[in-house]
């Protein structure tokens, strides 16, 4: 029973990471890339490549942090950071989509937005559930606002503010289903990168306070000859 004390003391418990929020989004965010690319990107291209490989990053950097917790603090710090890097690289890519194509990046108060806040979404389907419901919304908001001859056919988000619809149950403005993907996957990397800076500085803190491997290897050597002695 002592050994095994020792052994404890030694190599704290590591791995878990399953249960981490920065790894159930991260995974979230890699399923939702893996679907966004094959929908909406050029397989042929190396961009198609890069973001399904930085949300693959992500989730796997976690991981392997977290289970290399139990030897090596450094390495554990150093892989969160890389998956921290990674997510932001596909933020970028996410980013860089909507601007190209000169499609809209929601602010945070842009009511689609709040409302896929507000569905917590935990998986693939949910997103694409979200998505779908804001599809119709759009059609039915077009079918209960038929414009006519005179209109434009262009409702801005100033006129969706005025319509006798409520605010959280108008799209505002007409969007494609790849700007609402895009927009979602970025919620829920901006959720994801906080977790992960929350978590490195946690690292941090620990590994400073308890320090690594060494420092306990040291602690467990000195206690045995102590013990011994």
């Amino acid at each position: 029973m002592k050994s095994k004390g020792r052994n404890s003391e030694l190599i704290p418990k590591h791995g878990g990471y399953r249960k981490l929020k920065s790894f159930q989004i991260a995974q979230l965010v890699y399923d939702v890339t893996v679907r966004f690319c094959d929908l909406y990107i050029d397989k042929r291209s190396r961009t198609h490549d890069q973001m399904v490989q930085a949300a693959r990053s992500g989730v796997q950097n976690i991981a392997e942090g977290s289970q290399a917790s139990g030897t090596s603090k450094k390495f554990e710090i150093k892989l969160t950071n890389v998956a921290r890097a990674s997510l932001e690289e596909l933020r970028l890519d996410y980013e860089d989509f909507l601007r190209q194509r000169g499609l809209p990046q929601f602010e945070p108060e842009h009511p689609a937005l709040k409302r896929f806040k507000a569905r917590r979404c935990k998986s693939l389907d949910d997103v694409r559930g979200w998505v779908e419901r804001e599809v119709a919304l759009q059609r039915k908001n077009t079918d209960g606002h038929r414009l006519t001859g005179t209109d434009t056919g262009t409702r801005t988000s100033t006129d969706c503010c005025k319509s006798s619809v409520s605010v959280g149950d108008s799209p505002c403005k007409s969007v494609h289903p790849s700007t609402l993907a895009a927009n979602a996957a970025l919620s829920l990397l901006n959720i994801c990168c906080y977790f992960l800076d929350r978590q490195i500085a946690a690292q941090a803190k620990d590994f400073e306070k308890e320090g690594g491997f060494t420092e306990r290897l040291y602690k467990v050597r000195t206690a045995r000859r102590r013990n011994n002695s």
